[in-house]
């Protein structure tokens, strides 16, 4: 499939406030259970993720090997950042209360805090990208 530069932003915009609305259902999981004794707090692990995908677009090695079989192993595979999906990873190295919860609810309103302006800035940037449009098309 062919894209452009405009699709291929939107397409992004889109999986990055997906991956924020499930970033915010953790924290809220988390921020719920700041007192439930044993608790490990969750994060979601995305961006980096994407960011390595989107990065192997880019980079061949300078000498890449010729398969004759399929049995074969590449020595280099690029990865197409449409295939990255939002990971759910639990901290289970540190600890912040006698109890074993490991949820400081003052940083997990903070970081919701933080979620919350970064999706509100991914809708500005597609509300942007399609103003351009219109702007064209007038």
């Amino acid at each position: 499939m062919i894209q452009n530069n405009f699709s291929k932003t939107v397409d992004l915009v889109h999986r990055a406030m997906d991956a924020n609305v499930v970033r915010r259902e953790v924290l809220a999981d988390n921020l719920s259970n700041s007192e439930t004794p044993g608790f490990k707090r969750s994060d979601v692990n995305f961006e980096s993720a994407l960011k390595k995908a989107l990065n192997s677009e880019k980079q061949r090695p300078p000498l890449e090997m010729a398969l004759t079989d399929p049995r074969h192993i590449p020595n280099w595979k690029e990865q197409d950042y449409r295939d990255v999906k939002p990971r759910r990873v639990l901290d289970y190295v540190s600890t912040s209360q006698n109890n074993g919860n490991n949820v400081d609810a003052e940083q997990e309103v903070m970081r919701l805090l933080q979620n919350q302006m970064m999706y509100m800035m991914l809708a500005q940037s597609e509300t942007f990208e399609f103003s351009q449009v219109n702007m064209v098309l007038r």
